[in-house]
């Protein structure tokens, strides 16, 4: 069964920094792209930032510049290092990838596979 395990995360004061982990386990084929997300309360989740297989990354305009996707596929773990932190940023993060995996009779699936969730609070 495949699962993503979130780390980091935390409580850290406007301007400080923290990064995130996330490390995917089990048994797949590949791992495609791979993205952070966020959930601040009451609002809809969003795009934070996603990299795909070949490493071409991709930012939310409102981080760009301050948080740094990477993954490492020797380790199957996608990292989020965020900079310059703002109050604003304080959410749910949650890392996602889209996972493929060898099925009974030959079938190849693809699916997007969620971490649990990892809280980021930023206090002015």
């Amino acid at each position: 069964q495949v699962q993503l395990v979130e780390s980091g995360g935390g409580l850290v004061q406007a301007g400080g920094s923290l990064r995130l982990s996330c490390a995917a386990s089990g048994s797949f084929y590949s791992i495609n792209e791979m993205g952070w997300y966020r959930q601040a309360l009451g609002k809809q989740r969003e795009l934070v930032a996603s990299v795909t297989s070949g490493s071409s990354t991709n930012y939310a305009d409102s981080v760009k510049g301050r948080f740094t996707i990477s993954r490492d596929d020797a380790k199957n773990t996608v990292y989020l290092r965020m900079n310059g932190l703002k109050p604003e940023d304080t959410a749910v993060y949650y890392c996602a990838a889209e996972i493929t995996t060898a099925q009974p009779m030959g079938v190849i699936l693809s699916h997007l596979y969620w971490g649990q969730g990892a809280q980021v609070t930023v206090s002015s």
